[in-house]
């Protein structure tokens, strides 16, 4: 007769309003994370920022929080998950409101790099809180909340940005969207102390500290020269880190392999590195989710620069892409894990073909551009990314070992978060470099910013065609009937 019912740890008393508080401290760096895209023209006019300035801006902010994600992970394990989270918040929160103070672009960029730090820090606390804090049979009902929350989160930003700009709050123009983190992150300080529960982790294993620095080094070599090459005129020391990167994640590899042998935790189990329906998921999801990131960052410069869009009309020009993966995520709770690689596979087709029509709506614009011009094809790819997501993930963990779940689940949202910066990068690079040669060759701004906007769907219509190829070679997975949990968290 089993006995797990009967051990299984008691609900926490107050869970729902402590949960509230974990809610809110995600809803905060989520809506941070959305919110800056429409506030870059502004930003780059008021600090006389370089176009790489302002990727940094938002890669900066991404690749930061990739790298630190799993890491930060293992510390909540360590040292304990509200310890962590508590600082993770009041950090971000620092960071905040010396992005709003930032007297220059590069001054912007160091804050941005700290936000990130800080998301790290609190994100995976997050959830590791409340499956600590609530019985078996009430998580997915948080996990929902929390989905819910983030999908709300995730379509206000673009209009809370735009909206702030636009009122310029107490005169502070752009500076508001950072300052407003500032209240909320304080208030979820204060209320965490008081309402999370100090959960002790038997959790003993050592941070693999020199793995951290190694991979970290591999990502700055490959997208640093990505974002810089071109203010240098791709110099050949961008193409030799670019090279470099390679045989540095492959040190990583032999590093991690070398600390399995000793019997020493790995940041990445080699057991996943070895797993091939790992290692192939894990790159079709930093090609998939190389592209909606990529997409906004030159979206919002395309609309404001290249056709006058005020901020706030930009933000309501991308409101259906997130709707889209919002609304997605009902159909995917009806589907469960039915059908998993069919799905996969039909939603980036379906994406690939709302980016090509995203693509003809681009090379026909003219003055007379509308906010609703773009909605159709938005709304398609946010659909499409949605119902992608979670049969991905659900894919990728389906044939991991029980004992390697949690690190194969950090690791993976730490892919997805290195394919936002890389995606971001290339995306950016080409955007930049194809409006630089137009001007040169005499073109007006809006055919410019076209053809520059035109070049960056371009690749990721490439990725998503990438994404379908590589997809048909993904294992089928059997429906187990069981109900996958905390969608939300795919969705950004």
């Amino acid at each position: 007769m089993t006995q797990a019912p009967e051990t299984e740890a008691p609900a926490y008393p107050g869970r729902w309003l402590a949960m509230s508080v974990l809610i809110a401290a995600a809803f905060m760096n989520l809506l941070d994370a959305t919110i800056v895209n429409v506030a870059l023209p502004v930003i780059g006019k008021d600090l006389d920022a370089h176009s790489s300035s302002l990727e940094w801006v938002i890669a900066g902010y991404v690749m930061v929080f990739a790298l630190a994600l799993m890491p930060c992970g293992r510390l909540g394990d360590i040292i304990g998950k509200k310890r962590m989270f508590l600082f993770g918040v009041g950090f971000f929160t620092l960071a905040s409101a010396c992005s709003g103070a930032a007297p220059n672009i590069t001054a912007l960029v160091v804050a941005r790099l700290c936000q990130g730090l800080g998301a790290a820090i609190m994100a995976p606390q997050v959830l590791a809180l409340a499956q600590d804090m609530f019985a078996s049979r009430e998580r997915s009902s948080a996990f929902s909340l929390f989905g819910t929350a983030s999908g709300i989160a995730i379509v206000s930003g673009p209009l809370i940005g735009g909206w702030l700009i636009a009122i310029d709050l107490f005169g502070l123009e752009w500076r508001s969207i950072f300052y407003i983190n500032v209240p909320v992150g304080i208030a979820a300080v204060i209320a965490g102390r008081i309402l999370i529960p100090d959960i002790v982790s038997s959790e003993r294993s050592s941070l693999d500290v020199t793995g951290v620095l190694i991979v970290a080094t591999a990502f700055v070599l490959l997208i640093f020269p990505l974002v810089e090459a071109r203010r240098f005129g791709w110099p050949l020391w961008c193409f030799a880190m670019i090279i470099a990167a390679f045989p540095t994640f492959a040190a990583f590899y032999v590093f991690e392999r070398r600390r399995e042998r000793r019997g020493l935790s790995q940041l990445l189990p080699v057991s996943l590195m070895r797993n091939h329906g790992y290692r192939l998921g894990g790159f079709v999801a930093l090609v998939f989710y190389s592209t909606p990131a990529g997409l906004f960052m030159t979206f919002a410069l395309f609309l404001q620069q290249g056709f006058g869009f005020t901020p706030l009309e930009a933000g309501l020009s991308t409101v259906p892409f997130p709707l889209g993966a919002f609304l997605s995520a009902f159909t995917n709770s009806r589907l469960s894990d039915r059908f998993l690689k069919g799905r996969i596979l039909a939603a980036s087709a379906t994406m690939a073909a709302g980016y090509v029509m995203l693509f003809f709506v681009v090379l026909g614009a003219d003055q007379h551009l509308a906010i609703l011009d773009f909605a159709p094809p938005l709304f398609i790819c946010g659909f499409s990314l949605g119902m992608t997501a979670s049969p991905l993930f659900q894919t990728i963990l389906a044939d991991v070992p029980g004992r390697d779940a949690g690190s194969a689940s950090g690791a993976l949202q730490a892919i997805q978060q290195a394919g936002s910066a890389l995606g971001i990068a290339i995306a950016s690079a080409l955007f930049f470099s194809v409006i630089a040669a137009r001007q040169q060759a005499g073109a007006a701004t809006p055919d410019a910013y076209v053809a520059g906007f035109s070049a960056g769907i371009g690749y990721m219509i490439f990725a998503m065609a990438t994404v379908f190829a590589a997809a048909l070679f993904m294992p089928s997975v059997k429906p187990s009937g069981e109900k996958p949990a905390a969608e939300g968290m795919m969705l950004g």
